[in-house]
């Protein structure tokens, strides 16, 4: 007869009992009697065998496989031999095993300050007692009853239910002999005895390939040969550096012979030496932690600690992000903590509550995107993404977050009517736990040597600016009204355009209010809004010529720059998620000018300290003539914040060559045109100087001297001294 009363027995059976560490397992009655009791449904009979070798029969209690022996010795180790018929194998019992959670891990995560959550959460390979296998970590503190399942245990909640520590809310076990590749979902039982969609692991570091959904151990076996990189960028300051950004999205980039994605490895021998050979300074993925739909291009994340397995493992990944650094390029991932979606078996009512989550869907549901908010209130969540920031810099090395959809994070009232928000503390419309929660997410990534971008479209101040001082405390916020104002004004036919001049010059009056970045991205390109080629006006050449003028005038334009693949050279239809980047029109001479042209930009960019060094500093601006609108020329000078390089831009935005064309400048001497969007060399008309000009000793536009120049047809010429 066992010890325990017939209720307990039941419930283990059942799996219904939420303390099984307290029954299960080996437990001291007195100095010199031990009680030993395991939960084997598969098994006829157990014996358990002892640190001597010696074979103890354990009785059966419980018809459903519940063994028990009181033995007169302590045991400090022992095996457990199951038998059933012909079949016998070996177990060490995991509810023998001390916890590896510690007491100051539990705390600091409750009040939300463990930074390195991935180290203790999730699963992961490592020793308990000598014995290697795998530790399972997870939050579930409204739950009755947690247990991990997989092939290992046949999927059965039953056999390895978790160690619950009611003050955190953190369940744990130790199952002896897993490794690294395990499939693993959590059983989870909620508080009133249902039980819950099997789950997904919360820091689980690798998924099955959709529409596989489990979760899977990994134990990274990968060395980095980035140390040179690394140390670099202790330390700088990457408002004074050139940063010219590649925006890919992976799954479409390019495909095989067979119509497939590339994997991480094949991106690392394809993609790399294209952005390198491009002259762009980073590479930008959208969003590459798992995601259950393709269509979503990552957006809708669901496994936030997790590369999509999609294109290989996550070693693949840090593959991929160290052949990068050793090329000389940095990597920037699409970072997504403003929403998660609804699937069963991920965030959503995790332990049968609203955990991660808000339970009042006017706080809770984002209604345009059918996906949740997370509860940045609330410690434990806080500190799962702030966790999660670090884990993506820290762990893989990435350089930088560009942190999407900030507005919807920082208003309460974001895409909802009257009636469907609910006020702040003060009666306002800002979220202030979600701005809490960036400031402290950007100071930590900072402190780790990361940088961070903000997708932020409102006006919101201070984005970009040091929490100390009242700011957001991200490094660069993206420009949308720049981008939106350039795109309105390239659109319309030059011969509308001098109506429209302030579409050009607006933009000045706020250029330093934030550390801008401008950005061509994915988002301008898709759903009905044509390619950037196709939102120019004209024939085909004319088409060309004007996107060569845009591009040229956004990187002479203060701010960081960034170009979504196919965008650099002149792609006509927009981008498909499910298709590639259209590569056959290099093969015409027109779309190669366009990809030189942006290749030279580059270049032009990182050498010429005007361009770069000065992208958020008002000092490194000024005007030279922006009120010809009639002919729709600007021009404008960049001066370097570091040396005194300067350089002179004139802008021509009408097919008519202007000849004569004075234009004044800032210092006396031959000045070099270092740049002509219109050169034969990127299919232009070749009209210009193609080498040097001479000042005249006439003062024009408030500068000291001028010369006339020729201006070719939609195009943009940059001199320096």
């Amino acid at each position: 007869m066992s010890q325990l009363p017939v209720d307990e027995l039941n419930a283990l059976a059942t799996g219904s009992h939420g303390a099984t560490f307290a029954v299960l397992g080996s437990h001291p009655i007195d100095n010199n009697t031990t009680t030993v009791r395991t939960f084997q449904p598969k098994a006829a009979q157990v014996d358990l065998i002892d640190a001597n070798n010696t074979a103890h029969p354990m009785n059966k209690v419980h018809d459903d496989g519940i063994f028990e022996l009181t033995i007169s010795r302590p045991l400090p180790q022992y095996v457990l031999r199951c038998r059933r018929d012909e079949y016998q194998w070996d177990t060490h019992d995991p509810y023998a095993l001390p916890s590896l959670l510690g007491d100051m891990d539990r705390h600091l995560f409750s009040e939300g300050n463990h930074y390195e959550l991935h180290k203790q959460l999730g699963s992961k390979v490592c020793e308990n007692q000598g014995l290697s296998g795998v530790q399972f970590a997870v939050w579930a503190p409204n739950a009755q009853r947690v247990s991990v399942v997989g092939e290992f245990n046949e999927w059965d909640g039953r056999m390895h239910t978790m160690r619950k520590h009611p003050s955190s809310g953190l369940w744990d076990i130790f199952i002896p002999g897993l490794v690294s590749g395990t499939l693993y979902k959590f059983e989870i039982m909620g508080a009133g005895g249902n039980l819950l969609p099997l789950k997904h692991d919360p820091f689980a570091p690798y998924f099955e390939q959709p529409p596989g959904n489990a979760s899977i151990v990994f134990d990274s076996q990968f060395e980095w040969s980035d140390a040179s990189h690394m140390e670099a960028r202790v330390g700088a300051n990457p408002l004074r550096q050139p940063i010219s950004i590649y925006e890919v999205h992976a799954g479409s980039w390019q495909r095989n012979v067979n119509g497939d994605s590339l994997t991480y490895r094949e991106l690392a021998e394809t993609l790399i030496p294209y952005a390198v050979d491009g002259g762009f300074t980073h590479i930008e993925l959208l969003p590459i932690t798992e995601h259950p739909l393709t269509a979503s291009w990552g957006y809708q994340p669901i496994g936030m600690f997790a590369p999509t397995s999609r294109f290989g493992s996550p070693d693949d990944f840090r593959y991929f992000v160290d052949c990068c650094h050793n090329a000389g390029l940095g990597v920037i991932m699409d970072w997504v903590p403003a929403h998660f979606p609804s699937d069963e078996h991920g965030l959503a009512r995790f332990d049968g509550t609203a955990l991660f989550e808000h339970e009042d869907p006017r706080q809770g549901f984002h209604k345009d995107w059918n996906t949740l908010i997370f509860n940045y209130g609330r410690n434990e969540v806080s500190n799962y993404l702030i966790s999660n920031a670090l884990y993506w810099i820290q762990e893989f090395h990435l350089d930088g977050l560009r942190v999407d959809a900030v507005a919807s994070m920082l208003y309460l009232d974001y895409s909802r009517d009257d009636g469907e928000w609910i006020p702040n503390e003060h009666g306002g419309n800002h979220n202030l736990a979600a701005i809490e929660f960036l400031k402290r997410m950007n100071e930590a990534v900072h402190l780790a040597g990361g940088i961070t971008f903000a997708e932020e479209s409102t006006s919101f101040p201070q984005v970009s600016h040091p929490t100390y001082d009242g700011g957001l405390g991200f490094t660069f916020k993206w420009n949308m009204g720049w981008m939106h104002d350039t795109l309105e004004y390239f659109q319309k036919d030059p011969a509308y355009r001098q109506y429209h001049q302030d579409n050009l010059t607006f933009g000045l009056l706020y250029a330093f209010s934030e550390n801008f970045q401008l950005p061509f991205s994915h988002d301008e390109v898709v759903h009905g809004k044509g390619s950037l080629l196709e939102k120019m006006p004209g024939d085909d050449w004319q088409k060309r010529a004007n996107l060569r003028a845009l591009l040229a005038m956004m990187y002479t334009y203060p701010g960081k720059k960034l170009l979504f693949m196919g965008c650099e050279f002149g792609q006509y239809t927009e981008w498909a998620h499910d298709g590639s980047v259209h590569w056959d029109l290099l093969f015409n001479g027109g779309h190669a000018g366009i990809k030189k042209l942006v290749t030279d930009l580059n270049h032009l960019y990182q050498k010429n300290p005007a361009l770069h060094s000065s992208d958020c500093d008002q000092a490194g601006f000024d005007w030279i003539d922006c009120d010809d609108a009639s002919h729709s020329v600007i021009s404008y000078q960049r001066r370097s914040a570091v040396n005194d390089d300067h350089v002179v831009v004139v802008c021509n935005f009408t097919p008519v060559v202007r000849t004569g064309y004075r234009v004044g400048f800032p210092d006396v001497g031959v000045w070099n045109e270092v740049l002509n969007s219109d050169a034969a060399d990127y299919a232009g008309s070749g009209l210009g100087h193609g080498g040097a000009v001479q000042t005249s000793g006439q003062p024009w536009h408030g500068q000291p001297d001028s010369v006339e120049l020729t201006l070719p047809p939609l195009s943009v010429l940059v001199f320096a001294k």
